[in-house]
C-alpha cells in the first residue's frame, strides 16, 4: 500500500505540473505583436456589474494626393494592407536616397517567385512615400526618381500634392516628431522614421530606415500584422490559464493533503486491526 500511496502521489502532483510546464514554456516563446502607440482616449465601461478601461487608439486620418503615374489616390485606397511610410524630398543629398534605396530593398524582399519582376505580394503590403517639398517635386520628377529607385510603381506610391495637408499629416496623424531621434523642424519634415500602420489605420512601429537591424525588424513586424488575429487568439489563451496559475497551486496542495491523509487512514485502519 506504501508504495500504491508513493505511486499516487507523483501521478498526482506530476500531471498538473506537467500541464503548467509546459504552458509555461509555450506562452514564453509566444509571438510578441507589434504594439501601438497613438493613444486617443481611455473609456470606462461597465462589464458584468464591474468597470473596465478600453483603450481607444488613434485611427490615422485619410489623406487625399496625387502619385507619380499621375493618379488621385488616398491612404485608405489600399484596403486590407499594411502600409508602411516614409517622408522625402527628391532633391535631397543627405539622408533620402539612402532611405529610398532601404524602402526598395524592403519592396523587393515582398516579392512573389523571387526575383520575377512585378510579381510583388500585393495582398500583404504597400509603400508611399510622401515628398516634403510638393512645390518642385511633381508627378514628372516623382516618376523619374521612382525609376531610378527601381520602384514597382502599383505597390509604392510616391505622392505630392498640397503642403499643408502633407504637414499636418506628419504631424497630426503620424506623429513623427514625437518618434524621431533627430529633431524635426516643423517648417520641413526631415526625419529617418518609417512609419508602419497596420490595417485598421493604426499605428504599430516607427523605424530608423538608415539601419540595418530596424529595417529586419521592420520586415518582421509586417508579417506578423499579417497573422495578428490569430496570433492574438493563441496568446489570450495562454495568459488566461496562466493568471490561473494560484488555482494550480490549491489543486497540487489539495491533491497532496488528499493523498497524505488517505495513507495516515490506511496506516490507522491497518493499526486498529
Amino acid at each position: 500500500m506504501k508504495k500504491k500511496a508513493i505511486l499516487g502521489l507523483l501521478v498526482a502532483l506530476g500531471i498538473p505540473i506537467s500541464c503548467y510546464l509546459i504552458l509555461k514554456s509555450a506562452s514564453e516563446t509566444a509571438v510578441v505583436m507589434p504594439r501601438h502607440y497613438l493613444l486617443d482616449t481611455v473609456i470606462e465601461k461597465v462589464r458584468d456589474g464591474k468597470s473596465v478601461s478600453d483603450t481607444v487608439w488613434h485611427t490615422t486620418k485619410n489623406i487625399k494626393l496625387v502619385n507619380q503615374l499621375g493618379d488621385s489616390v488616398s491612404l485608405y485606397d489600399p484596403q486590407g494592407k499594411i502600409i508602411v511610410a516614409d517622408f522625402f524630398f527628391t532633391s535631397c543629398r543627405s539622408i533620402c536616397p539612402r532611405l529610398t534605396r532601404n524602402m526598395s530593398t524592403l519592396q523587393q524582399s515582398f516579392k512573389k517567385g523571387g526575383n520575377v519582376r512585378n510579381k510583388i505580394d500585393t495582398s500583404i503590403v504597400h509603400f508611399m512615400s510622401f515628398t516634403v517639398d510638393p512645390e518642385n517635386d511633381s508627378v514628372s520628377v516623382l516618376k523619374k526618381y521612382a525609376d531610378r529607385f527601381g520602384a514597382i510603381h502599383d505597390n509604392w506610391w510616391f505622392l505630392t500634392g498640397n503642403k499643408k495637408d502633407i504637414y499636418q499629416f506628419a504631424f497630426e496623424e503620424l506623429k513623427v516628431d514625437q518618434f524621431s531621434e533627430e529633431p524635426v523642424s516643423p517648417d520641413f519634415v526631415h526625419t529617418s522614421r518609417f512609419v508602419l500602420i497596420d490595417k485598421a489605420y493604426k499605428v504599430r512601429g516607427y523605424y530608423n530606415g538608415l539601419d540595418s537591424a530596424d529595417m529586419k525588424k521592420l520586415a518582421r513586424d509586417i508579417g506578423l500584422l499579417m497573422l495578428e488575429k490569430d496570433g492574438q487568439k493563441k496568446s489570450g489563451v495562454f495568459k488566461q490559464i496562466l493568471d490561473l496559475s494560484w488555482l494550480w497551486l490549491i489543486i497540487i496542495t489539495a491533491v497532496f493533503f488528499f493523498v497524505t491523509y488517505m495513507q495516515s487512514k490506511r496506516k490507522r485502519q491497518d493499526h486498529n486491526q
